[in-house]
């Protein structure tokens, strides 16, 4: 069922595990990532770039097929349709469309700036019945066109847009998007903490999940990580096994070029890595 994401993280900031937040980019991958929530009980965040946005035509695309495929497919556990990185007016799109749930963006701008944004933002958002993420310190890296100088964020800023009545913050803490280079220096514990003890209960995003070792993710989740971002991890199993099956000629046999079978391969691995990471989070079982 489409719900808002603000139950579903309050419920994992009080169990101690954090739900994933898988990116979709097409029909598979939204199929695919509801099938494996459904099958392991799991809530679970549907993340949609601004970028992926555009390219299945537009929001209230993403949102019907989102819609239409829940019921379609019988699934019962909560699952959230959320902008990721959203600009303003990306936002509002967004709200108009029918997402269940928003982030806004704002760690470009001056704090002033974000936390105005950030506040009408939340008026709106609240008044419709969507949850709303908000963003201080950016995430390193590119990821669909967002760049990020990577940030750690300020914890006093963090309280400024956490005490605006946002539903979860994402706080820059050393976390990058895409691939994490050898000479990563890791998360910034220090900086997650002081923000926690600023924030109380109000639960934390963590971008970039691709690639932080399992040690990591476990410590944030008990510093009050709720919400963890799945997206380059996902393309790289999706490319990983429909080249395989390239390669092995299978698309030459038979009709192994139709583009269900084509595509089923690359289906099945973004299955296999989104139940290994709710294993990780802790959402298994947890619907």
């Amino acid at each position: 069922m489409l719900v808002s994401a603000t139950e579903m993280l309050k419920k994992a900031v009080d169990g101690k595990y954090a739900v994933g937040q898988f990116n979709i980019n097409n029909l598979e991958w939204t199929k695919s990532i509801l099938a494996t929530a459904q099958e392991n009980s799991s809530p679970v965040i549907l993340g949609v770039s601004e970028g992926a946005g555009k390219y299945m035509t537009g929001f209230k695309t993403v949102a019907a097929m989102v819609k239409a495929m829940i019921e379609e497919m019988n699934i019962t556990v909560p699952v959230a349709l959320h902008l990721d990185h959203g600009t303003y007016e990306g936002c509002y799109k967004c709200i108009k469309a029918g997402f269940s749930s928003i982030m806004f963006d704002g760690s470009h701008f001056p704090i002033d700036e974000n936390v105005a944004k950030t506040k009408e933002l939340v008026t709106i958002a609240h008044a419709m019945g969507l949850s709303i993420e908000a963003e201080v310190g950016s995430i390193g890296g590119e990821e669909d066109g967002v760049v990020g100088a990577g940030e750690i964020a300020d914890p006093e800023e963090c309280k400024k847009i956490a005490d605006l009545g946002v539903d979860f913050l994402a706080a820059g803490i050393g976390n990058i998007h895409g691939k994490y280079p050898e000479n990563w220096a890791g998360l910034d514990f220090d900086a997650l903490a002081k923000t926690k003890a600023l924030i109380g209960d109000l639960p934390l995003v963590l971008h970039g999940g691709t690639g932080i070792p399992s040690d990591m993710i476990q410590k944030a989740i008990s510093l009050g990580v709720a919400k963890i971002n799945v997206n380059t991890e996902c393309q790289l199993y999706f490319q990983e096994a429909t080249r395989k099956y390239i390669e092995a000629g299978k698309d030459l046999q038979g009709k192994g070029y139709d583009p269900r079978k084509l595509l089923a391969p690359g289906a099945e691995a973004i299955k296999e890595i989104v139940k290994e990471k709710m294993e990780l989070f802790g959402s298994i079982g947890k619907a």
